[in-house]
């Protein structure tokens, strides 16, 4: 019999969702889900879902965090009376303390931290004692990295409950790079924000003229889009790159894929935003790895799990520009080091960081709870 799993999430809208939409698609359950930006009004239990959780949020920018809980926690035990679901699984810690009360009725549930959530002050601060009591109704917490695993237990989570698990590449789409056959063409991938680095990755661009001989066959593509985008432009101006520096914007998969295709090198400059916001395991870095790309990133979050430095690609510290751009130097310069370690990449997210694997881990853990409760 197909276990029924309910999930709860505060969007599938947003283009940085892609994972929750992954999961959606092929977890092998009976899948109802329940949106908290959707009001579907021939669906009144999910509308008035939605509203509860507009509520949630204007109690929690009141500070009336107990308050908040209490009406998408209600809705959400409706829900599970409705659809009597085997299982919960709810995306975003953030989210989860909006509901977490529907524990009460004894079913499962499954909460999944990403990254900010787990993180960023504006939630670790403030949702600290939310966190607190969220962890003592939790079956399980899927997490991205040992550095999110660690900080959660800080917080209260039980070693047993959590599941290391990155949301991983799709691995019937990002394929075929072959970064020895292409010039030296550098490609970042990613939202314009703080914690992705964009300016650091510019700045160290930059530095290639006076590290390679092959500076002036360097260039720079640069996908997405974000508030800092604007910023990134005006100093790609300011020091003299136009002409090397693209800004193609927010661009399909498959089209990520062809850009891919046409790169040597993978480039993300991650770091610690002012406000603590790091990143879980970009999806970014494990898609390019897939493809066949060599990877040159910091030593931040869940990158220092999938890229090995000198096998895979090369790490640095946050911020050192100066090394990442040596780093980019070498392979601009070495395009044979480029395919050694894009092959040796490509065969380590194969083995480890595809969707399939996330997803087949998803399943083990949520076939698991519905095992134990019955």
């Amino acid at each position: 019999m197909t276990a029924r799993v309910l999930v709860l999430a505060p969007t599938r809208r947003a283009r940085t969702e892609t994972f929750v939409r992954a999961n959606l698609a092929r977890l092998p359950f009976a899948v109802e889900a329940c949106f908290g930006d959707e009001m579907p009004w021939r669906e009144p239990l999910k509308a008035l879902y939605g509203l509860a959780v507009l509520t949630s949020k204007v109690c929690t920018r009141l500070g009336w965090l107990r308050l908040a809980t209490l009406p998408t926690s209600i809705v959400a035990m409706l829900l599970v009376k409705r659809h009597r679901p085997d299982v919960v699984m709810v995306e975003f810690g953030f989210h989860a303390v909006r509901v977490m009360e529907l524990a009460r009725l004894g079913v499962p549930l499954a909460v999944h931290f990403r990254g900010a959530d787990a993180s960023a002050e504006r939630y670790l601060k403030r949702l600290e004692q939310r966190y607190r009591r969220l962890f003592q109704l939790t079956s399980a917490v899927i997490v991205k990295n040992q550095t999110m695993r660690s900080r959660l237990i800080s917080l209260g989570a039980q070693p047993a409950q959590l599941v290391i698990s990155p949301s991983g590449a799709d691995e019937q789409r990002f394929q075929g790079s072959i970064p020895a056959s292409m010039p030296p063409r550098f490609l970042a991938v990613g939202r314009f924000v703080a914690k992705k680095g964009p300016l650091d990755t510019l700045e160290a661009f930059a530095l290639l003229q006076g590290l390679t001989d092959h500076a002036d066959a360097c260039s720079l593509v640069m996908v997405g889009d974000g508030p800092l985008l604007s910023v990134v432009q005006e100093r790609a101006h300011q020091l003299g790159l136009e002409h090397l520096v693209q800004f193609p914007g927010v661009l399909s998969p498959d089209a990520v894929v062809q850009e891919m295709r046409r790169a040597r090198v993978f480039v993300q400059h991650s770091r610690t935003a002012e406000d603590g916001d790091e990143e879980g395991c970009p999806v970014s870095v494990m898609e390019a790895q897939l493809c066949g790309l060599p990877v040159v990133a910091t030593r931040h979050g869940g990158i220092t799990e999938v890229v090995v430095d000198q096998q895979t690609g090369t790490l640095v510290e946050e911020g050192d520009r100066r090394g990442m751009a040596e780093a980019m130097a070498l392979l601009a310069d070495r395009p044979e080091l480029a395919a050694a370690w894009g092959a040796a990449g490509q065969r380590r997210s194969q083995a480890r960081f595809t969707v399939k694997h996330h997803v087949d881990q998803i399943t083990m853990l949520l076939n698991d709870l519905v095992d134990h409760r019955r």
